[in-house]
């Protein structure tokens, strides 16, 4: 049997004297590897996350790999509108613009309807939805007055257009964002900024691991034609793409990265 495990991909420049913004960027999962993607293909990245000490290991690690000049880091909770303005002014205050935002913040969880309470659903919602919808609206307002452009790439999932059990407020949620991406898109476009998101099925990381029963995750993985989950730099190649010029008459896509069948 061919092995399907993927071969990483080195850089190539792709982004090279660019900055962006990159959201639930601490650890070891999508944003993380995207925050390293990023560096690795030449660009400037301020990354964000609502914990603190988490922020504070990522930072280092990738200070001290790729030079401090090349990171920075704020916290911030996006469902705070506060912490989202003043996470984007200080974008710009350190880099003097910005070209490139991730909105990686997401939440998840599993309940079912009739057990699932307002403050469940309204959580995964305002974390998830509303937290992009936050950041966009701040990412556009400084991308539109500074005239020269620039990209947002948003996080979806498969859920978004798949029915699942449990989980109804993060597919809501999800289906959201690539409707808030479309839509933002059109606008965006009139000054020069695309919008589009990736849409991944299954990508392994320890959070998901503690928030998922390990039956979901094996009848899932098992859905995969590659027989197996991504790693979150694979979903963070496709980021990359979106974020560079070969993606440059792309807008108000929703990519779906995933090996998954019906």
């Amino acid at each position: 049997m061919t092995d399907n495990k993927a071969q990483y991909v080195p850089g190539h420049a792709l982004l090279d004297g660019r900055t962006a913004v990159i959201t639930a960027a601490a650890g070891a999962g999508i944003g993380g590897a995207t925050a390293r993607r990023f560096l690795e293909e030449g660009a400037r990245v301020l990354v964000s996350d609502a914990h603190a000490r988490r922020l504070e290991e990522t930072e280092g690690a990738l200070a001290a790999e790729f030079g401090a000049e090349a990171v920075d880091a704020q916290v911030c909770d996006v469902t705070d509108g506060a912490q989202v303005r003043a996470l984007f002014d200080e974008a710009v205050r350190i880099h003097g613009g910005l070209d490139l935002v991730v909105n990686n913040a997401g939440l998840g969880g599993t309940a079912e309807l009739v057990d699932m309470t307002d403050a469940q659903w309204s959580r995964v919602l305002d974390v998830t939805l509303n937290g992009t919808f936050r950041c966009t609206r701040a990412a556009l307002r400084h991308m539109k007055d500074a005239g020269r452009g620039g990209v947002i790439v948003n996080n979806a999932s498969v859920a978004g257009w798949r029915a699942q059990a449990g989980q109804a407020h993060y597919a809501a949620a999800k289906a959201g964002v690539m409707a808030l991406t479309r839509c933002a898109a059109v606008e965006a476009a009139a000054y020069g900024v695309r919008v589009n998101a990736v849409s991944p099925s299954l990508a392994m990381h320890p959070h998901l691991v503690k928030v998922t029963s390990a039956e979901l995750l094996e009848e899932l993985t098992a859905r995969e034609a590659f027989g197996r989950y991504a790693e979150p730099w694979e979903v963070a190649n496709v980021i990359v793409f979106l974020a560079s010029g070969y993606s440059s008459y792309m807008t108000g896509e929703t990519v779906s990265v995933s090996s998954q069948h019906p």
